[in-house]
């Protein structure tokens, strides 16, 4: 009889057809999700001018969906751990694609705010999850930037809202852009029928069986005989508590994690509610502003996957310590006045630096915690992250409203990314002090 640890098989088998399947499944859901997300952005000056609202009154609309990602990371990444992420996955994937369809057959700012505010908990809470399912499939090896791939559907998601904002939203109005929402329904049977349970959440239930057929095609090379049992190291962890994010001498990386989530969600919301709504006052026509927020997400995308690749080989904190150093130089020059083919430089830049970094935070979390609280750490990171993300529209519009010049605007939203590497810095030096008491007490 052999008890086999899947967590240690999983870093030392090849990454198969399996995983790939299941980062391209997540990848998509992330493509809708994102969708949703950053729709909000390219509509916002066509509601502005058919609703008559101000600059705060927009602001303050756009963070009801926020607030909604803010309750749904804090409750569907706890729920998960208990009911498994699969079926946490299809929920949340269920509730925000009806929800933005429903969005466009709202005729006022109360409808649309509760619409939002619903697909808002379906976005909040498919984020940790799948962010979740896919650290625990990918070998230790690649699972930066595995995650960091898989989340870049995120950043596609927001480039295809821009896409189809630039096409639609001058001839045919604003409500088209969420009819589209109705399309990514007909995925979920291919998500219930093919992506798989996590392994960790089986073994905890004793569903050893589902765990082995998983198994068979993570690992089709290697054989179980009818003996041999499959284990999860972390499996015999701690209950899911927020209290236990705090143990282990995790106080401070998790302290310093909220922090950075706070400020980079902040930054990601701000930018993609605002941006084209901000180019357009200055001068820039409609079209241009949109494919800002085409550039935003590009780099996003691109910075994802960049940093993915180099926190595998450099470590995660010293690459997100340097990302967030780039996003308050670039973010601060936007207000500049630079020639237009400069501008979407920087533009492009601050997306790979923060829409790029948000998704290393999430790779970052995952690695901190054990499988048992993962989920939870994810949600309340996530949650705490969506306060900043409800901050940013809101303080964008306030700020806006006061007509400070534009170099000062963004100079002021330079501030949170700076923050943001102060606490990252704090958060690699606990982390690399953590590591060695480890290794220490490992070798006594």
């Amino acid at each position: 009889m052999r008890n086999i640890d899947i967590t240690d098989a999983i870093d030392k088998a090849p990454f198969g057809r399996f995983q790939w399947m299941v980062a391209a499944l997540c990848g998509l859901l992330l493509v809708v999700d994102g969708y949703d997300v950053f729709v909000a952005g390219t509509v916002l000056p066509a509601l502005m001018k058919e609703w008559g609202l101000s600059k705060p009154q927009a602001g303050t609309l756009q963070a009801w969906a926020l607030f909604g990602m803010m309750f749904g990371a804090l409750v569907f990444g706890p729920l998960a751990d208990r009911i498994g992420r699969k079926k946490g996955i299809a929920i949340c994937f269920l509730l925000f694609t009806t929800s933005t369809l429903l969005a466009g057959f709202a005729n006022s700012p109360t409808q649309f705010g509760i619409f939002r505010f619903i697909a808002g908990l379906g976005c909040g809470g498919l984020m940790p999850n799948a962010v979740a399912l896919m650290n625990e499939y990918a070998p230790k090896r690649l699972r930066s930037t595995m995650v960091a791939v898989m989340f870049s559907g995120y950043s596609v998601g927001g480039m295809v809202a821009a896409g189809f904002g630039i096409g639609l939203i001058p001839q045919f109005g604003w409500k088209p852009m969420f009819f589209i929402a109705a399309v990514p329904l007909l995925l979920l049977p291919l998500v219930l029928w093919k992506l798989p349970e996590s392994l960790g959440f089986l073994l905890r239930q004793g569903k050893e069986a589902e765990a082995r057929a998983i198994w068979a095609k993570v690992a089709p090379s290697a054989r179980l005989d009818a003996s041999d049992r499959l284990v999860f190291t972390e499996s015999k962890s701690a209950s899911a508590s927020v209290i236990e994010l705090f143990r282990d001498q995790r106080a401070v990386s998790t302290v310093m994690l909220w922090a950075a989530f706070f400020c980079c969600l902040l930054l990601v919301y701000l930018l993609s509610s605002w941006l084209p709504k901000v180019l357009q006052e200055v001068g820039y026509a409609e079209t241009a502003s949109l494919l800002s927020l085409f550039s935003l997400n590009f780099g996003g995308m691109l910075g994802a996957i960049l940093g993915g690749r180099l926190g595998d080989r450099f470590g995660l904190p010293r690459v997100v310590v340097g990302f967030f150093t780039a996003a308050a130089v670039s973010i601060a020059l936007i207000g500049f006045g630079l020639p237009a083919p400069l501008l979407f430089v920087m533009v492009f830049i601050a997306g790979a630096t923060t829409i790029g970094t948000q998704i290393l935070l999430y790779a970052s979390v995952a690695q901190l915690y054990n499988l048992s609280i993962r989920s939870t750490g994810l949600g309340w990171a996530s949650g705490v992250g969506r306060i900043g993300a409800i901050v940013g529209p809101t303080l964008g519009g306030v700020l806006l409203a006061q007509e400070l010049p534009l170099q000062q605007n963004f100079l002021i939203f330079a501030v949170p990314a700076a923050l943001s590497a102060l606490a990252m810095l704090v958060f690699a030096v606990n982390a690399a002090r953590r590591t060695a008491t480890v290794t220490a007490v490992a070798t006594a």
